[in-house]
């Protein structure tokens, strides 16, 4: 099965969205500090600051995401209980990521966001199918 090819593309994609949502919110902190915006008072360095934190934060969030799809295509075994919910809340962010999508950016990030979420559920249920598989062919040996 295709287990690995699909966890391992999974993790690249997710590591180039990590650095596009990271340098996209670079980007947008350093348009709003040009600009100096404001927004209902706020002071402008600190939603420029601000920014580049949310940024880091969920890169940060969407590179750990890879990690654990890294780290489950090499081992070639189902992710651990937090590994798993990493991956399922990643899985609801891109669910909801796309539905929101669909009318502020378009079709085609609503696609993406479709891909990536499917390429996170069947790692998830592929490798769980695995898994019971295993565990299926091991209980009879220890009776």
């Amino acid at each position: 099965m295709a287990r690995r090819p699909v966890a391992w593309v999974g993790a690249i994609i997710l590591l180039a969205e990590a650095v596009g949502i990271a340098l996209l919110n670079w980007f947008l902190g350093l348009v709003v500090d040009k600009q100096d915006m404001s927004l209902a008072g706020l002071d402008p360095r600190a939603m420029t600051v601000s920014t580049w934190i949310a940024g880091i934060l969920f890169g940060g969030y969407l590179a750990l995401c890879a990690v654990v799809l890294i780290r489950t295509a090499v081992r070639d075994r189902a992710p651990g209980t937090f590994g798993r919910l990493l991956l399922i809340s990643c899985a609801v962010v891109h669910g909801l990521l796309g539905a929101f999508s669909v009318g502020l950016v378009g079709w085609a990030a609503f696609v993406f966001m479709m891909v990536v979420l499917g390429l996170v559920v069947l790692t998830l249920v592929a490798y769980e199918k695995k898994a019971q598989q295993e565990g299926a062919v091991a209980a009879p040996q220890a009776a």
